[in-house]
């Protein structure tokens, strides 16, 4: 029999608390996350910058890009790869699906057999 892994989506925050362009902070499981609107797609990663540990939330959007406030680190939010130094270690992001108004995001996955 073959596993396979199936996401565990967590509500996260509600669509309407997304501003048109940009990021809020929020927590699920216990853990950081940052949830993005960019170009009308929704995006999820860890929401501490991999360089200064300090939340990415805080931070600018342009394109699909988020901006660290304090040293000006970018992070790609479909890949979470830094695309702008200081940073050089990447970001976890997460799965997202949209229910109603509602934003779900998976920070773990159940295994299948």
């Amino acid at each position: 029999m073959t596993e396979t892994n199936t996401p565990v989506y967590v509500r996260a925050c509600a669509l309407s608390e997304l501003p048109a362009e940009g990021v809020i902070g929020v927590e699920v499981a216990g853990e950081p996350v940052a949830v993005a609107r960019a170009e009308g797609e929704i995006y999820a990663m860890r929401d501490v910058c991999s360089h200064a540990e300090v939340p990415l939330s805080e931070g600018e959007i342009y394109d699909h890009t988020v901006e660290c406030w304090l040293h000006g680190s970018c992070f790609d939010l479909r890949t979470g790869q830094p695309t702008g130094l200081p940073a050089t270690e990447p970001v976890p992001v997460y799965p997202v699906k949209i229910e109603g108004d509602d934003v779900y995001v998976a920070l773990t996955m159940n295994k299948e057999s």
